[in-house]
């Protein structure tokens, strides 16, 4: 993905939070659901998670979803296959890991009231996107680009679809006081996030698609 553009001021998001919005991507924060400071196990085990997650990209962007293997995978990262497994049940769950949800879901909570759900989610990601370390830019643009382009992927992305529109609606419905399971709460996270997913799919992958899908929504989707 590429990085969002725009000056601070207009993401919305409070100053105290950007801190704390580098730390977390840089200690891969989707697996730490607190802000104190790490301890050497856990700086070691994010160490391995990520270098199990590039490894596996640059073997598979090499030769192939189909020819790599979790053998190989481990030996690129210089860990045992046991190792891989303690991270990650199956070579998919390791293509579609988003280490970006639970940043985008905590500057979404830090959005003001007035925004649209639409508009907040925007200014959400376009934040955290804003904050992203260059490497993890790269790392997410790799991925983003794999799994569109491996059709052995393609049902899994499904399977990921309905757990994103389940935290989509969790995460609107707690902003507008309403309960997630809401016929109309359910239906804005399914069109919020199926829009991604088809702009995704059809047009470059970077942040600008979804600022543009996502303002496609606000607007009430006029096709004429």
């Amino acid at each position: 993905m590429a990085a969002a553009s725009g000056r601070m001021s207009e993401l919305c998001v409070p100053a105290r939070i950007f801190t704390s919005y580098r730390q977390r991507m840089r200690n891969n924060w989707s697996m730490q659901a607190t802000q104190a400071p790490l301890g050497l196990r856990e700086r070691k085990k994010i160490k391995t998670r990520q270098a199990i997650r590039r490894a596996a990209f640059r073997l598979i962007e090499e030769n192939g979803y189909a020819a790599t293997t979790v053998e190989q995978i481990a030996d690129a990262a210089e860990v045992s296959p046991s190792t891989f497994f303690r991270y990650f049940p199956s070579k998919e769950s390791l293509m579609l890991a988003d280490d970006l949800d639970p940043l985008i879901l905590a500057a979404l909570k830090e959005q003001p009231a007035e925004l649209s759900p639409a508009q907040a989610f925007r200014r959400a990601y376009q934040g955290v996107m804003a904050q992203l370390p260059a490497d993890q830019l790269e790392f997410e643009g790799a991925r983003q680009r794999l799994m569109f382009s491996i059709p052995e992927l393609k049902a899994a992305m499904y399977d990921e679809y309905y757990r994103t529109v389940r935290v989509a609606a969790e995460a609107i419905a707690h902003r507008i006081g309403r309960a997630p399971d809401d016929f109309e709460v359910r239906v804005f996270a399914g069109a919020l996030t199926g829009a991604m997913m088809a702009a995704y799919d059809s047009a470059p992958k970077t942040a600008d698609t979804i600022y543009r899908a996502l303002d496609f929504i606000d607007a009430g989707l006029p096709l004429a």
